[in-house]
């Protein structure tokens, strides 16, 4: 990306950038993103910008393959004959967000209050039908707001 004044901004963080500094380039439109990781930085933009606008995360760019928008919020390249063994993936790492829900809530609340994780994870899977419902055990699209209940 070119600047107005012809520099161009480099979009990575240095060694021994301090955390405070990470990402601390302007936003940049997907459709003027030309790297072959567009679609991934795009979604880690608009993570950093607000993790709980989770409607605006998986709103796929209209310039967008359904197929590449989808297993990219994954992070993990998925070969054809994978695609059928994703929702055993997505089950097993559910797991990991109930396991800390029911038995370290005030980690999990904390966490999630923080990043959106667990929400965007359920979102995301609903949305696709990557799980089925009965499997989603954590309230966290019913009731949000439940704080302290089961601390197992």
């Amino acid at each position: 990306m070119k600047m107005a004044d012809g520099s161009t901004v480099l979009r990575r963080n240095r060694p021994g950038t301090k955390a405070k500094d990470f990402c601390r380039w302007p936003d940049e439109p997907f459709e003027e993103m030309d790297s072959t990781l567009a679609v991934q930085q795009y979604i880690q933009q608009l993570i950093r910008h607000n993790p709980a606008n989770i409607d605006l995360i998986l709103k796929m760019p209209e310039s967008q393959d359904e197929g590449v928008w989808k297993y990219e919020h994954l992070r993990v390249s998925i070969k054809e004959s994978s695609v059928a063994k994703l929702g055993s993936v997505c089950r097993r790492v559910y797991r990991i967000f109930s396991h800390a829900y029911f038995h370290h809530r005030s980690i999990f609340d904390e966490f999630e209050n923080e990043t959106c994780l667990c929400k965007r994870f359920t979102q995301f899977v609903t949305k696709y039908n990557l799980m089925s419902k009965d499997n989603l055990i954590v309230p966290i699209l019913e009731d949000e707001n439940t704080p302290g209940e089961s601390e197992a």
